[in-house]
């Protein structure tokens, strides 16, 4: 605006042209300058209603849409030309890089041959809006080239009615001077012409009216008065233009004050040599002052632009801090996209940066961005190879496990099918599209697989029922059981316990912990035996493992196991030390008591090693 303004400024007060009102037709300053500004605003070259700026970069998509559409029902388009144009960029900007974040989701997501289509409601609404802005800025443009060319026929025309009256020779002055007043009045309501016309037709116009004055040989007193209706013309462009000092809207003050300076330096004509320079520097003072106020808006401005400049590279800045971060879940990545969000949202809030960063910063945002995006996407396309992988491992399940949903071998496939189960537990998430299918599916065929095992064990599990009453029964005989001294008689008669509680039957899994009870029993009759340690400890391990195949559970041998090896190494190493201590007492004597309890302790454990050992042996050979 300011370049615009200097570029209408006058060049000196004495170079404007010897324009003068005949007698009879002055009008008032106040008058003139109605006329004036009411000429503007019919030709377009003053827009009466300014609308208030804003901060368009920080609107949603959503929220420049509407805002598009609250522009679009102003009557005057040239009002809202630059407001469409920052509102289309804006929106633009923001859209652009939305689909280049669908367009990597979709990727992340299909094959890279799949091509890639993205419908959006929103950008159908803002295309129809701005559609709508281009006819009718197309038709307000044709409308004002053609009253342009209208203007500039009339101006024409008039040029060649006044060079015609000059050229008339009539004798009757009044006549005359009747004629050219309405030749000028019709000129000013002529409006505005096409700028390339424009000096040519002006010059024009007052090279003839100069030559109207020297025919009619205007005296002094006429001319005088007209110095007078052309200083107070001015002095009423001068009184304004103070007022515009005050005037809030600097943009609304510096478009009028461009407009005054036009109408001095080209519709009104010179004053008396007295004042010219006088009323000259006054006006150039106040144009000084709004020249120096608009200058301090701008270094308020623009220092605030570069604050929002800092804000907005530390933003960017995080959001490559986020990019580098090493994530490995899915809840963490959800938790990043939350702060990526939040950080986008800021950026947008922070609101204009200087115009000759404005593209570099808005291009460092969007790599900034597109990184992350990127990187969160590679995560979710290893999750989904992943997850591709992990269908194929359910798929081969539901297909081992259909291959036992008829089989009469329940005592082979049952085992077979809880392994299947346990295995499907392991294997990680599949894709969300096939998940619930898949596990209909498996679960259809687990339920139909084991609904047939349990209607084919409905005997057994009554038989099982009974053996547990029989047991309970047992048990309370056993409590009256006594040994008699005889170790061969007491003997054989725990081992007939024994072989009649394994002729009970196998009990249900629930109530299991009967055998525990009666191993008690057993134990506290073999406490009372005779017999080895090695003997007793054995007779009770082979009941323990009677009990364990009869229960055809897997999971207990392999625990068993376990537990086993586990003692095994223990012993192993106690033996290991305590040979290494003998080895560290050279000059000890062999009956030191000391010696002699640590070779006792490794015959101890040697022997307890034989012994887990062989419980080991025939553990393997049940299994």
């Amino acid at each position: 605006m300011l370049e615009e303004m200097n570029d209408n400024l006058p060049q000196a007060e004495g170079q404007d042209s010897m324009e003068s009102t005949p007698q009879g037709t002055e009008i008032s300053a106040q008058e003139a300058m109605d006329n004036h500004l009411a000429e503007a605003g019919e030709t377009g070259e003053h827009e009466s209603t300014t609308l208030p700026t804003k901060d368009y970069e920080a609107l949603s998509m959503e929220a420049l849409v509407e805002e598009m559409a609250t522009l679009l029902s102003h009557d005057q388009i040239s009002a809202i030309k630059n407001h469409m144009e920052e509102v289309r960029k804006a929106f633009m900007d923001k859209f652009h890089h939305f689909i280049e974040e669908k367009r990597q989701e979709f990727f992340a997501q299909n094959d890279d041959t799949a091509e890639f289509e993205y419908h959006s409601p929103i950008k159908n609404k803002f295309d129809q809006l701005f559609d709508e802005y281009k006819a009718r800025k197309a038709k307000h443009f044709n409308q004002i080239q053609n009253q342009l060319k209208a203007n500039f026929v009339e101006r024409t025309n008039l040029i060649e009615e006044l060079k015609n009256l000059i050229d008339s020779n009539q004798t009757s002055m009044s006549d005359m001077f009747k004629k050219f007043n309405d030749i000028r009045d019709r000129w000013k309501k002529a409006g505005a012409i096409p700028k390339d016309k424009y000096n040519l037709v002006w010059n024009n116009f007052h090279f003839h009216t100069d030559r109207f004055y020297e025919l009619v040989h205007l005296d002094k007193e006429v001319r005088d008065a007209d110095f007078k209706n052309n200083l107070e013309q001015k002095l009423a462009i001068i009184a304004r233009a103070k007022e515009l000092i005050q005037e809030a809207s600097l943009t609304k003050a510096f478009r009028e004050l461009q407009l005054l300076h036009r109408i001095w330096k080209e519709e009104i004509g010179p004053v008396d040599k007295e004042y010219r320079e006088k009323i000259w520097v006054e006006f150039s003072e106040i144009t000084k002052q709004l020249h120096d106020k608009r200058e301090a808006q701008l270094a308020q401005a623009k220092e605030r632009e570069l604050q929002n400049l800092a804000q907005k590279n530390q933003i960017i800045a995080q959001i490559n801090q986020l990019s580098e971060e090493r994530i490995t879940t899915h809840a963490d990545w959800q938790k990043q996209i939350v702060k990526m969000e939040a950080l986008r949202q800021d950026f947008f809030n922070a609101g204009r940066v200087p115009a000759e960063q404005t593209e570099e910063t808005w291009t460092h945002f969007k790599n900034a961005v597109r990184n992350f995006n990127a990187t969160k996407n590679a995560f979710y396309k290893d999750i989904k190879n992943e997850q591709q992988h992990n269908l194929d491992r359910k798929m081969a399940l539901i297909e081992k496990a259909k291959s036992f949903v008829d089989t009469i071998d329940f005592e082979s496939a049952t085992p077979i099918m809880k392994q299947i189960q346990e295995d499907w537990k392991k294997i990680g998430h599949v894709p969300r599209k096939h998940s619930d299918e898949i596990w209909a599916e498996f679960k259809q065929i687990c339920n139909a697989y084991f609904d047939r095992l349990h209607e084919s064990r409905k005997d057994e599990i009554e038989a099982e029922v009974a053996a547990f009453e029989r047991k309970k029964d047992y048990l309370e005989q056993m409590k009256t059981f006594e040994l008699v001294g005889e170790h061969k008689t007491d003997l054989d008669a725990i081992k007939a316990h024994i072989a009649a509680w394994k002729e009970l039957g196998k009990v249900p899994q629930n109530r299991r912990h009967i055998e525990g009870k009666f191993n008690k029993i057993l134990d506290a009759l073999f406490e009372k035996l005779s017999l080895s340690k090695k003997d007793s400890e054995m007779m009770k391990f082979n009941n323990r493992l009677d009990q364990l195949a009869e229960g055809n559970d897997q999971r207990a041998l392999v625990n068993e196991q376990v537990f086993i090896r586990r003692k095994i190494d223990e012993l192993q190493n106690d033996i290991i030390q305590l040979e290494n201590n003998i080895q560290f007492i050279s000059n000890a004597k062999s009956d030191n008591p000391f010696v002699k309890e640590v070779y006792k302790s490794i015959e101890r454990n040697k022997e307890e090693l034989k012994l887990w050992k062989e419980k080991l042996k025939k553990l393997n050979n049940l299994a």
